[in-house]
């Protein structure tokens, strides 16, 4: 079951954008941990996550590890897209990106109850040139 979540959010719901599929892999009362801005709560409030990712950052994720302990789910990926569109306020840079991530769930009946995540926000925004690298790091 483990891997057919895992499989289903990021391949289908995230890259994909099969909102839909939330219904059946996540709880009604999902709770995210460190939310967007303007993101709501519970299921709904992951769709408006999954939504912001894809309308603005064209994400697309590959799944480097996965690792199960009780009812928690580490999943460590790499998000390679391309800002595409308004994300966070900010407008698009039309530029690609590429971070490593880690995110761990907390499972419910085998479904996404909770979220906490890991990211690589500095990278990222380096990347698409909204803040500076340092100096000798293009080398």
């Amino acid at each position: 079951m483990t891997q057919e979540v895992t499989r289903r959010f990021y391949e289908d719901v995230l890259v994909g954008g099969d909102l839909d599929a939330l219904d059946e892999i996540a709880t009604a009362d999902y709770q995210e941990h460190d939310p967007l801005p303007g993101q709501g709560e519970g299921l709904k409030g992951l769709k408006d996550r999954v939504t912001m990712l894809k309308e603005g950052l064209a994400v697309r994720f590959t799944i480097e590890d996965v690792i199960q302990a009780d009812d928690k789910l580490v999943v460590r990926w790499t998000n390679s897209g391309t800002h595409v569109g308004e994300f966070l306020g900010i407008p698009p840079t039309n530029k690609n990106f590429s971070v490593a991530g880690i995110d761990i769930y907390r499972l419910e009946d085998g479904k996404l109850a909770e979220h906490w995540h890991v990211i690589d926000q500095l990278a990222m925004l380096q990347q698409l040139g909204l803040i500076p690298s340092p100096e000798g790091a293009d080398a």
